[in-house]
């Protein structure tokens, strides 16, 4: 847990201690009903996780599907809107911006066709996805990637990329320095 709240801290300037993360972001909270819905969800006690998650949602305006995978240190930030589906699978130190959906493409047709079918984003390590942002179906979105604001991708990201519109399209390499907002210290800002 402390490593947790540890790397909210080194990618969030607003948050100002491990104290507050706990008592006021709603993404550490969402986390932490996920891993209790998502351990009755391992256990085949379904109703338990899925009523669980709808509070989660209900306190938080974050939905988690009690079966999806997420690694360590996952970060939502804001939060309100997120939603993540049954299948998706989400590795280590991946940020998540308010308003993101990793979803299905196709939900309400064939439906017991796509039971226990893999359906919905695998998302790799270091991977930031910015707000608004819908990742749909089972893609794969690689190491270091960002997805800009409002993206919509339906197709595998490689590693490093930079995705951006609708549809999405890589646009460049993303370096290594963590900008969410795509804010610079102004040395590009007269060019």
């Amino acid at each position: 847990m402390n490593d947790f709240l540890q790397s909210i801290i080194d990618r969030d300037p607003a948050a100002k201690s491990k104290l507050s993360l706990i008592l006021t972001y709603p993404g550490v909270k969402a986390i932490f009903f996920h891993k209790i819905a998502n351990f009755f969800a391992t256990a085949k006690f379904d109703l338990i996780a899925r009523i669980i998650s709808q509070f989660s949602r209900f306190l938080t305006g974050i939905e988690i599907h009690p079966k999806a995978k997420i690694g360590k240190n996952l970060f939502i930030d804001h939060g309100m809107g997120v939603v993540i589906g049954e299948t998706s699978d989400i590795a280590d130190n991946v940020t998540i911006y308010h308003m993101v959906t990793l979803g299905g493409i196709s939900p309400s047709i064939n439906s017991n066709d796509q039971r226990e079918v893999k359906r919905h984003p695998t998302l790799r390590d270091n991977v930031v996805v910015g707000s608004g942002a819908q990742i749909l179906g089972p893609v794969i979105v690689g190491k270091n990637a960002k997805i800009g604001a409002n993206a919509v991708v339906t197709k595998n990201v490689p590693e490093n990329a930079v995705m951006v519109g609708i549809p999405a399209k890589n646009v460049g390499t993303a370096t290594e320095e963590f900008k969410p907002y795509a804010v610079t210290n102004g040395s590009e800002e007269n060019e």
